[in-house]
């Protein structure tokens, strides 16, 4: 017997933020999951050549502060833990090995059409399947070859790099983080000035 459908929402989570929260309950609720995995990056290879990443522990440790008590959200350390760069393909493995067969693949319109551009992607495309949510200033569009679903999302309008940005001026990011979230990034130093 297969496990029940799963989600799995990755990401670097630098920081995690209502945005996020929001966009794993709504796949959830929408595809019928019991378990939404986010999944926080080790080395995020499409993104550290460009920029500083936070410590995997202290994303890792926000993404936990962000969906407690949140029912069927779950964090994720599998890439943490495999160590090197992450790739989705080797995380949807090991899922499939735990028995969830055509596991869900999670990601925001923005990112949709760069699918072809992950490692061993069409090795992903026959073994899961790809959410697609909306999000402002972003066509909602889906690829081709994917078995993909198009959902509409809250659409709130919140980056990761704009909450850097805005602690980087010292700008108030209350209404973009949860509680948790915000007392750990600034209890840890993450996005001050000076980094």
């Amino acid at each position: 017997m297969s496990a029940s459908p799963i989600g799995l929402f990755g990401g670097t989570f630098d920081p995690p933020h209502l945005g996020h929260v929001a966009a794993a309950k709504r796949c959830r609720d929408a595809l019928g999951l019991e378990r939404v995995l986010l999944v926080v990056a080790n080395d995020p290879w499409q993104k550290s050549p460009t920029r500083t990443i936070s410590p995997a522990k202290d994303r890792l440790a926000m993404v936990a502060l962000a969906i407690e008590g949140e029912r069927g959200l779950e964090v994720c350390d599998y890439e943490i833990a495999r160590g090197g760069e992450s790739y989705t393909i080797d995380t949807v493995e090991q899922l499939v090995a735990e028995g969830y067969r055509d596991p869900w693949i999670i990601v925001g319109s923005d990112l949709s059409m760069t699918m072809d551009s992950w490692e061993r992607s069409s090795e992903l495309r026959l073994r899961a399947r790809l959410a697609v949510l909306s999000r402002p200033g972003s066509p909602l569009e889906l690829p081709e070859q994917w078995r993909a679903v198009a959902l509409e999302s809250d659409e709130l309008d919140i980056s990761s790099s704009m909450i850097r940005a805005r602690c980087q001026q010292g700008a108030d990011v209350h209404q973009f983080l949860p509680p948790g979230v915000i007392r750990h990034l600034v209890e840890h130093d993450l996005y001050s000035g000076h980094q």
